[in-house]
């Protein structure tokens, strides 16, 4: 009905306003500094020698990082994994040590013109072959020697450019530590800044709770009460129809009694003209003409037929019902007051609420003493200091450096130029012993040319005599040192086995199982090792996680939701809402539902009225009786009897269209009214008490439920405040271990480190006694072959004569 329509638009038009559900809080990125430093280095082409020098370590030990607790048996592992460099230095050694005496014993035997010292070579046939092929190796060897001689001259140079760049990583590394200290306080500023997002979200949420906790109360109750007052809304309806149907069939009935009346007389008055019309003579005279006779008779006969069916009586019982005051009560507006009461549910939340909200100001004020519990400032302007003062004395000792790698040049390039020496007289003695030798000339008249190419490879013979102990004893001593260094220091670097080595327990310290936090924390038990330290601070990690600083300061107990949240769960918890005041239906629209069911509906005898609504108004249709009459007319003799008669039949016309089809429709709408009254009284009384059952049920949910309710609701409502703590701390903590601090610059630190010893240094060491060792180790064959081809350069004193 419209009356419902109007109502449930009110409704909708005063439902509280509903804000979107909490949803995660949003605390943005904590800012974080960019470190400059790449600790990655490329090599380059010279990278190719370092694989080949990592390849011949590996090949002389190739045994696994020893490592354990301190005893007999990592003593023999460490012994087992020095095999290699010991066998390779007692070589070195001998070979250091024998070649001396021996060019000492071979110069001796010389001058006794023995081992090649005479001065006579025999004439052989296969002389120029073995010439050939002495010169030919001789060659072979002095390029190997060269290449070996150009490997560590590279070595060499490669650690002293890698020298410059030394201050450019520290500088680099510096500029990250300055970074991350002044990084380092901004970030915490920042977390305890994002509080506000926090507070401000509860702060909201108190301001709203009338819709947000009374809105969740109200649509707990809407499920049982909104039922009930839809009922009664119906119910009113329904009254209000009844009514209507009830005025509408009273109206029908005085048109029907009152058009009765006149319809009656006026249909006798037609009845007794069509009489005095029938006395005609014409109708008598049946000798003269019968047929018209016959038509007045059966004309006279049907006048019975021109009466009303009903008197129009009946009614008294409806007109008391529709004039009593039970129709005259508006329900929908006392509907409309429950509908109100619940809909106000919110206000009356947001009333007996006002001392939670005033609690906003005053949450979390303790928030600030994070940061001074937290003694950053100090510590970091303490480490600034320290990291200034550092790289002050970095900087003193840059001149140092510099020096230092000067003398190591020129030591270098020392050693390098005594195998150029001896590479200078192979190749000259071969160049000068192959552009003089004269095959026509016997071994007493060789050129001066030959000669001087043999006397060169015989004075580079005594040169590599001479500096083989130098050396050999140079390559032994920097391979030891090299090669020890990338397998104990860089190979376990990279591997982290050197982190194993240190994070052993008991080791460093017979009491410390961990060693770092038994320093730091005076607790070796803590699961903090240098492993995990690296690890944690090479994926950039906040410092705070990966030292374990929890240990000195427990974010958890510190920051817990308790501290923000307890005034206001407590104020929440206390908080009790009396909805007893909420009114769905009072005394007053209860009984006039009661009087509803009790108004006399069903004393109605509906099938009487429907029987004589049925019946028509008349007992003869009066357009069909005028139609016959008609057609019976027009069978007699045009006379003064027919024209009276056409004129009865018009006036029969003209009482149908006046007065019977008013009183058809008004028997009509009665007969529609009649049908919804019946529908409407049957089991009336039922109906009614259920509605007043659903209304009194919902009633009492509000009265004696509606607590439960209220705590179910509070609890949920409690627990998305302390949800926006929650979350904040959970945020706090997340990134403190992952976004504040982050140790990467330390890592980095110790990455450059490495990267200054092992890829600098150690490398370009290992590279140089590789190279310069390779070449030390051909002056052997160097000499042999020298020696040999000598003889077929140099001018002898003596030679074969054959006899003719």
């Amino acid at each position: 009905s419209l009356v419902r329509i109007r109502l449930l638009l009110l409704n909708k038009g005063t439902e509280p306003r509903r804000l979107p559900p909490p949803g995660k809080l949003d605390f943005g990125y904590v800012p974080a500094g960019v470190y400059e430093t790449l600790a990655h280095y490329e090599p380059g082409p010279i990278g190719i020698l370092f694989h080949m020098v990592h390849g011949f370590l590996c090949a002389v030990q190739p045994n696994a990082f020893p490592h354990g607790e301190k005893n007999i048996v990592l003593t023999l592992q460490a012994i087992y994994y020095e095999i290699g460099f010991l066998v390779c230095a007692a070589v070195g050694l001998v070979f250091a040590i024998l070649l001396p005496l021996v060019g000492l014993f071979f110069c001796m035997c010389r001058c006794c013109d023995n081992c090649g010292g005479e001065m006579h070579q025999r004439q052989r046939k296969n002389a120029d072959c073995r010439r050939g092929l002495l010169g030919t190796l001789l060659f072979s060897t002095s390029l190997v020697i060269t290449i070996g001689v150009l490997c560590a001259y590279a070595a060499n140079q490669n650690l002293s450019s890698q020298v410059k760049n030394i201050r450019r990583l520290v500088n680099s590394n510096m500029r990250d530590l300055h970074t991350f200290t002044n990084d380092t306080p901004m970030q915490i500023d920042y977390l305890i800044s994002q509080y506000a997002t926090a507070k401000n979200k509860v702060i909201y949420d108190l301001d709203n709770i009338g819709p947000l906790l009374g809105g969740k109360i109200h649509d707990q109750l809407e499920k049982e009460v909104h039922p009930a007052l839809d009922q009664v809304l119906s119910m009113a309806g329904a009254m209000r129809e009844t009514k209507d149907a009830l005025e509408n069939a009273n109206v029908s009935l005085e048109v029907l009694q009152e058009g009765t009346g006149k319809l009656n007389v006026n249909l006798s008055l037609v009845r007794n003209s069509i009489n005095r019309t029938l006395n005609d003579p014409g109708c008598h005279d049946e000798e003269s003409d019968a047929t018209s006779a016959q038509l007045c008779r059966n004309i006279r006969q049907s006048l019975s037929q021109l009466q009303i069916t009903h008197s129009g009586n009946k009614g008294e019982r409806e007109r008391e019902i529709s004039q009593s005051n039970l129709l005259k009560t508006d329900l929908s507006a006392i509907v409309q007051k429950g509908y109100s009461a619940l809909n106000d549910t919110p206000h009356m939340v947001i009333e007996q609420t006002r001392n939670v909200q005033n609690l906003v100001d005053g949450i979390g004020s303790n928030i600030s003493s994070f940061s001074k519990a937290l003694p950053v400032q100090s510590v970091l302007s303490n480490f600034t200091i320290l990291i200034s003062h550092v790289h002050a004395k970095i900087e003193d000792f840059y001149p140092e450096i510099d020096k230092i790698d000067f003398y190591r040049w020129i030591a270098c390039i020392t050693l390098c130029c005594m195998v150029v020496l001896v590479l200078a007289f192979n190749l000259l003695g071969l160049l000068c012993g192959t552009l003089g030798y004269d095959k026509h000339a016997s071994p007493t008249t060789r050129g001066c040319i030959s000669n001087t190419g043999g006397t060169m490879l015989m004075a580079g013979v005594g040169f590599s005599f001479i500096f083989s102990l130098v050396l050999m004893g140079a390559v032994t001593i920097i391979f030891l040192i090299g090669g020890n260094m990338e397998k104990l220091v860089c190979e376990p670097y990279h591997s982290k086995e050197l982190f194993k080595v240190v994070d052993t327990p008991y080791m460093i310290n017979p009491e410390w199982k961990n060693f770092i936090p038994g320093y730091m924390y005076n607790d070796s038990d803590l699961e903090l090792t240098a492993e995990s330290l690296y690890s944690s601070c090479k994926q950039n990690k906040g410092i705070y996680s990966a030292m374990r600083m929890d240990k000195i300061f427990n974010i958890s107990s510190f920051m817990n939701t308790t501290m923000f949240t307890k005034d206001v769960v407590s104020q929440l918890e206390s908080v009790r809402i009396d909805l007893r005041s909420i009114i769905l239906l009072d005394a007053e629209g209860k009984r006039v539902l009661q009087d509803f069911s009790e108004a006399g509906l069903s004393e109605i005898n509906y099938a009487d009225y429907l029987e004589e609504v049925n019946k028509g108004v008349t007992v003869v249709d009066l357009l069909s009786y005028s139609r016959d009459l008609e057609a019976q007319t027009d069978l007699m003799p045009r006379s003064p009897l027919r024209n009276a008669l056409k004129g009865h039949i018009g006036t029969l016309r003209q009482i149908h269209r006046q007065q019977i089809n008013p009183m058809e429709q008004a028997m009509s709408a009665l007969n529609q009214s009649m049908r919804y009254l019946e529908r409407t009284a049957s089991d009336l009384p039922n109906k009614v008490l259920a509605v007043i059952d659903a209304v009194e049920a919902a009633q009492y949910l509000i009265s004696k439920n509606a607590s439960h309710i209220f705590n179910q609701e509070t609890g949920k409502y409690t627990g998305i405040i302390v949800g926006y703590f929650h979350q904040y701390i959970e945020w706090v903590k997340t990134s403190l271990a992952l976004e504040v601090a982050p140790c990467k610059p330390f890592t980095n630190m110790l990455d450059t480190a490495e990267i200054m010893t092992c890829s600098f240094l150690v490398d370009s060491m290992n590279a140089f006694w590789m190279g310069l060792g390779c070449s030390t180790l051909f002056l052997l064959p160097s000499i042999v072959l020298a020696v040999k081809l000598a003889k077929y350069y140099r001018r002898m004193e003596t030679e074969d004569v054959y006899d003719e």
